[in-house]
């Protein structure tokens, strides 16, 4: 690696002394790669030159002539260069441009031989020198730790990289299309909270200097949300980061992309209706249709998804009756799946854990799981059904949550009354959102709610494992030795 370095410093000096700019301000570019094979009949017979630009995959001289392939934003192109079309000044150049570095090419558009479409350049230009080399072509960028801490290694070497993220850009455009359509308004609500809230989990915690105080950053959007309906504005929506200080797998990170959406005068099953046109829109616009494969097993994310409650998926997939069991039952069961002490933890919670066990993970298939118990729902209504309940449900596919959804509790006693348990049965929780309550006392009108991991549903479009291969720069730990890497070059 130094010597290699070394070599293209050298050759960056040597541009310098010849009075060429190794990094210019701009190029005048007006083909991409895919444009010109998909007009190619127009631009072979067309005077007027095209003018590519993107970084050199390959470099292949014979004598008076070099081929090459440029790789931009819609993939790759050949360039041909020749001695007698660029002069000699100009063809030996190329010899101070390697592999990996930006350059731009001006020519006419023909066919080799062999079919392939190429560029045959009247004019090159250095745009970026590149000191580092590209990853060895046949063993490639593979390790998972170093793609995901140079992922701009990786989105240029790995194509089907690049497309993750394509489509994961063209699904939360499509998202944001049909909740527009919908009526919909998109809001910014604080990232940093004075009291953290809208989900039971553990946040990262920061001090502001100026006013002296400890915040939060959001664990969720929900009662700024919330407090919108209040307002008066009746379908909101914001797509945004959240930041969870907990533990990481294949489908946790601590920070991650969530859609949430609030409707006045909805309940949950607008909410089940809502998510499931989300995911068929979604699956059509980037998989081409509702049919996907995950990891293995075709599914079809057409409507209407099966719909089970708590109740029954117990009873099936962990042969659990919840209108008979008694809590000690629970407590073994628990006692089983984990070391920690069950001794005090609410039935609710005990529920949870036997669901996050035996149930969830047999939910292959789409799946919208219903009404939650109510202990662990402190935001929504009580089920009309059984007021052990929640109406709360969960998207699941191939054992993997996808959302959380509520009728929302808009009784303000009431959610004073729950998020007071809910401090209690936690014990971590410093205080309850007070002006929220104060807010739902000014009255806000019933609701239903949504939100979707963003993330965990671009898993399932592009068929990928973690978490990881759909964020661009997932958290990881620093490089003990980068320093040392970049002084021993």
């Amino acid at each position: 690696m130094k010597a290699i370095f070394e070599q293209r410093l050298a050759k960056l000096r040597e541009m310098r002394e010849r009075g060429v700019d190794p990094y210019p301000r701009s190029f005048e570019h007006t083909h991409l790669s895919g444009r010109i094979a998909r007009d190619f009949e127009n631009l072979s017979t067309s005077e007027t030159p095209v003018s590519v630009a993107g970084r050199l995959m390959s470099k292949r001289p014979h004598g008076k002539t070099a081929f090459g392939h440029l790789r931009d934003m819609e993939g790759d192109i050949q360039v041909y260069f020749r001695l007698d079309e660029l002069g000699e000044e100009k063809f030996g150049f190329l010899d101070l441009i390697d592999v990996g570095d930006f350059i731009g090419v001006k020519g006419s558009v023909f066919k080799t031989r062999t079919g392939e479409i190429t560029v045959k350049a009247s004019d090159i230009k250095v745009l970026s020198k590149s000191l580092r080399p590209l990853p060895e072509k046949w063993h490639g960028l593979k390790d998972k730790e170093t793609r995901y801490r140079q992922r701009y290694v990786d989105l240029f070497f790995n194509l089907p990289v690049r497309e993750v993220f394509l489509k994961r850009a063209a699904a939360i455009a499509e998202m944001r299309k049909m909740l527009d359509e919908r009526g919909f308004v998109e809001v910014e609500t604080p990232v940093l909270h004075p009291i953290y809230g809208g989900a039971s989990a553990e946040p990262f915690v920061t001090h502001h200097e100026a006013l002296d105080m400890k915040l939060y950053l959001r664990i969720a959007d929900e009662l700024y949300l919330k407090r919108l309906l209040v307002g008066g504005l009746e379908k909101v929506y914001e797509i945004s980061k959240d930041f969870r200080n907990e533990g990481m797998d294949r489908t946790h990170s601590p920070e991650f992309t969530q859609l949430e959406l609030y409707q006045a005068y909805a309940d949950y099953h607008d909410m089940m209706d809502i998510f499931e046109e989300i995911m068929e829109r979604v699956a059509v616009e980037v998989c081409g249709s509702t049919r996907i494969t995950y990891q293995g097993t075709d599914l079809d994310l057409k409507r209407p998804w099966r719909r089970i409650s708590v109740k029954e998926a117990m009873k099936r997939y962990a042969e659990v009756d919840l209108d008979n069991v008694k809590d000690e039952h629970l407590r073994e069961m628990c006692a089983r799946i984990t070391d920690a002490d069950w001794a005090h933890v609410p039935r609710g919670a005990m529920i949870d854990e036997i669901l996050g066990r035996h149930v969830e993970p047999k939910l292959i298939e789409p799946t919208i799981l219903y009404d939650y118990p109510l202990e662990i729902s402190p935001l929504a209504k009580i089920s009309r059904e059984d007021e052990r309940f929640a109406e709360r449900f969960e998207p699941f596919v191939s054992g993997i949550e996808l959302g959380n959804a509520f009728s929302e509790l808009n009784d303000p006693v009431q959610q004073r009354q729950r998020l007071e348990q809910q401090i209690k049965a936690e014990g971590n929780r410093e205080e309850i959102d007070l002006d929220f309550v104060r807010a739902l006392e000014y009255g806000m009108p019933p609701a239903g709610g949504l939100g979707i991991g963003v993330d965990r549903v671009i898993m399932l479009m592009t068929d990928s494992h973690s978490i990881r291969d759909v964020v661009l720069f997932p958290p990881m730990r620093p490089e003990a030795d980068l320093e040392e890497e970049l002084d021993g070059i």
